[in-house]
């Protein structure tokens, strides 16, 4: 029994597929079937059942499963106990949304750069719900997101942050006073926007509906640094969080709003999966993001 063979395995029993298990691997899908093969030789059982291009375990399979998790965290936890303290040359592939990839990743991924210049970085955007898939299948090492806190007795949670989510508007705008707003005020006004059941709108909407209000958004986008770019440039109104508008603000090329009886926050949170082996790794990105690093 071989460790790669252990962590094709793995990786298969995540992914429900050979072929993507290949992918993530870098083997070609013949090389992930010799080696399931000669596992199941070895083990004298069958741990998969096929059907078409999607496998699934097989009970013998859930079983050594749990096994094969032991194993790979004792293999794991060996090697670090003789690894060179000094120096890290690992790999880390984190996934994290769009606004905290160009707001807070940048500094973050500078001073790791500096510290840690051998670990290789990967880094994928999505939204919550995606990256927490992706964290279940085992294709990422932690996720980095901005949502309502989140919880699951699959995962550990390394950090949450609050953030506030607040209203800004380009300067030039013309609006009465100086605030706070009635949120009356402000609804005939062009608003750019996320995609309706993004996070942060989200919480939007959800306030405009208990006051039975409604609001028709010139733009909706993903991308949050391009309705900042769209602010900066139009006369216009958004909601986003503090952090990816505080630099255009301080500059005054945007214009914070205060409204009246309304206040939102969300959460920045690190996670990753129980059966993940936290590494050095995780830990540095966890700490120079400004969280903790148990458990």
């Amino acid at each position: 029994m071989e460790i790669r063979q252990l962590n094709t395995f793995i990786r298969a029993a995540q992914l429900q597929s050979f072929s993507k298990a290949a992918e993530s691997l870098g083997y070609s899908q013949s090389a992930v079937t010799v080696q399931i093969r000669r596992l199941e030789e070895e083990l004298n059982t069958r741990l998969f059942d096929r059907m078409g291009k999607r496998v699934s375990l097989t009970v013998q399979g859930e079983q050594f499963l749990s096994s094969a998790y032991d194993i790979m965290y004792e293999v794991n936890k060996a090697k670090l106990s003789v690894a060179d303290e000094s120096e890290m040359h690992g790999q880390l592939h984190v996934g994290t949304i769009e606004s905290l990839c160009f707001a807070k990743l940048p500094a973050i991924l500078r001073r790791f750069r500096e510290c840690h210049s051998g670990v290789a970085l990967q880094v994928t955007i999505g939204s919550p719900e995606e990256l927490i898939e992706k964290m279940e299948r085992g294709e990422l090492d932690l996720i980095y997101i901005l949502d309502e806190p989140r919880y699951s007795n699959n995962w550990y949670k390394l950090m949450e942050e609050k953030e506030e989510v607040v209203f800004v508007a380009s300067a030039e705008l013309e609006l009465e006073g100086e605030g706070p707003f009635p949120m009356e005020a402000l609804l005939d006004k062009p608003f750019f926007l996320t995609e309706r059941e993004a996070n942060y709108r989200r919480v939007f909407d959800r306030y405009l509906a208990s006051r039975e209000m409604v609001v028709t958004p010139f733009l909706e986008v993903s991308d949050t640094a391009f309705i900042i770019k769209m602010l900066e440039e139009t006369r216009a109104l958004s909601f986003l969080p503090r952090f990816a508008v505080e630099e255009s603000v301080r500059q005054g090329k945007l214009r914070e709003l205060t409204v009246a009886d309304f206040h939102a926050s969300m959460y920045r949170q690190i996670f990753y999966h129980k059966d993940k082996w936290k590494t050095r790794e995780m830990d540095e990105f966890v700490r120079l993001a400004g969280g903790s690093v148990s458990p």
